[in-house]
């Protein structure tokens, strides 16, 4: 699969080259290069500008789409944090690499990419969110959040054991990886840094310097907020809902904690993330969100204006989150354009999901539908890439382990499932034999927000997707007539081929990932 020209570009790591102090461009050239893989926790491409949000600006996450490239047909194969982030380190879907949802252990005896980047001669390092149940294996230096981690004053596990940092864990985050790259690796060697963010994860805990950032913003809401669920079952059944109390608590989602007032997840937050609030933080936050706090229990809102009111300040925190995570992306860049190490250094920034923004009046992920199933993905690239601007092809998270392998020079081991994505950002051109649909396999059930367990098969036009376990229902939709996906078509009159297609396309992913759902439900 490697051609000459991509071992010429891309030695092996064994080579010696000069330090880059006296070398000239050719020199830096034969060096393999460098990556940086930004990934954060919940983020969506409804909240980047570089994808044409309306609701938010990203200046810095949009520097590195205009450097580079911004795939707009990015997926996942399991939208749920766990099983995505063993999906980026194994390359392969969740039932090859065993974690099938956030509560199973990642095995770390198994191959990954940091180790077969090791072998290539890379430094491996991973700052920040890894919630793989079990402790990192094969980096040079790691220091990671205990499951969903804090965003005030959190504490990090490393192999020394644990430590509790002071401040905003987007801040903290950032500070440990460009420490890391100024005084912790062998500047002589290549390497990877795994930088994993908590933001924008729930409960969208802003900085307090950010907390009425968007105070004079009121958000568009989007045209299905009052889906009622017409012809799709499973979309009946989940608990996700910004307008159900159950599901988005006004306390610990929305910070509306009152003496006396006590929700399903209030004590998650008293004892959680306003608990870490040390006493000049809370003294600032309170000072924000108790005239809230005060007109939201006096103006005692029913029915849709609640829900509304809920979307806001939903979507208020989130944005005021996003803004401390795109500083912060700034600061990274800054770095490597000080340092001049933006020739010979790969940036990728992705999130291990897409999320709901009040779409189909949702919060959450874990649905095969296009907001929560799609990924940002953008990447800034040396100038030697001849691509630049948009990559329309269908690309998905088990492709970013193959894509690392190939940047090192390293060959791509037969049992990953992923492929590199070097030909689309070498050559103009896609390969004309690139791949005409993705599988994804949802396994979460019963669990948080009550998702149904589902599998399904995508292409550019339309999606197939067969909710199973305790339910026997499928949905098919055309995106090209119905993008926000409000219309199933299954069973219609006149889809009785496309079906049939799909289904046979459905099976033939089944066969090529050897996904053993098959054999209990054969299509």
């Amino acid at each position: 699969m490697h051609s000459h020209s991509l071992k010429f570009l891309y030695p092996l790591a064994g080579v010696t080259v000069l330090s880059a102090c006296g070398s000239s461009k050719k020199m830096e050239q034969s060096r393999p290069l460098n990556i940086v893989y930004i990934m954060t926790d919940d983020h969506t491409r409804q909240m980047m500008s570089c994808y044409g949000s309306p609701h938010i600006q990203t200046p810095n996450l949009d520097r590195i789409a205009n450097g580079g490239v911004r795939f707009t047909n990015a997926f996942v194969c399991n939208s749920i944090s766990g099983p995505s982030r063993a999906a980026l380190l194994t390359g392969k879907h969740s039932h090859k690499n065993g974690k099938l949802d956030n509560h199973t252990s990642f095995d770390g005896n198994q191959q990954t990419v940091q180790e077969l980047l090791q072998k290539a001669g890379y430094q491996t390092a991973m700052v920040g969110k890894w919630h793989l149940e079990s402790d990192p294996q094969h980096l040079d230096y790691w220091e990671i959040l205990p499951g969903q981690g804090y965003y005030y004053n959190p504490d990090f596990i490393t192999p020394e054991g644990r430590k509790q940092h002071h401040g905003y864990v987007t801040d903290i985050i950032t500070d440990l990886s460009l420490d890391w790259l100024e005084n912790g690796r062998d500047k002589e060697k290549p390497f990877v840094l795994f930088l994993h963010h908590k933001a924008a994860h729930r409960n969208w805990m802003p900085d307090t310097a950010d907390l009425r950032y968007y105070d004079n913003k009121k958000f568009e809401l989007p045209g299905n907020f009052f889906d009622d669920y017409a012809g799709r079952i499973a979309a009946q059944q989940q608990e996700m809902s910004i307008a159900s109390d159950h599901d988005m608590d006004v306390v610990n989602d929305l910070k509306m904690l009152r003496p006396g007032v006590k929700t399903r997840l209030s004590q998650a937050y008293t004892n959680g993330e306003y608990a870490r609030l040390d006493s000049a933080q809370k003294k600032v936050w309170d000072a924000y969100y108790q005239p809230l706090i005060n007109d939201f229990y006096a103006s005692n809102l029913q029915g849709n204006e609640l829900a509304e009111w809920k979307y806001q300040r939903y979507m208020h925190d989130y944005a005021a989150t996003i803004k401390s995570l795109d500083e912060n992306i700034g600061r990274v860049l800054d770095y490597l354009e000080k340092n001049n190490m933006m020739e010979n250094t790969i940036i990728v920034y992705t999130s291990d999901q897409g999320f709901y923004m009040g779409e189909h009046g949702w919060f959450d992920k874990r649905f095969m539908y296009e907001e929560s199933f799609s990924t940002p993905l953008i990447m800034q690239l040396p100038s030697r890439f001849k691509q630049h601007g948009d990559i329309p092809q269908l690309v998905q998270n088990i492709d970013f382990a193959p894509t690392m392998l190939a940047v090192a020079g390293a060959e791509t081991p037969s049992d990953i499932q992923g492929v590199s994505l070097l030909p689309l950002l070498e050559n103009e051109k896609a390969p004309k034999d690139w791949r005409k649909s993705l599988y994804y396999h949802y396994y979460e059930f019963p669990a948080e927000h009550m998702v149904k367990r589902h599998f399904g098969v995508r292409t550019d036009r339309y999606k197939l997707i067969h909710f199973y376990n305790d339910i026997d229902e499928w949905e098919l939709f055309d995106l090209q007539t119905d993008p926000h996906e409000m219309n199933n078509l299954y069973g219609k009159a006149g889809y009785e081929n496309v079906t049939k297609e799909l289904k046979t396309e459905l099976k033939k992913l089944q066969e090529q990932y050897d996904d053993p759902i098959r054999e209990q439900f054969p299509l």
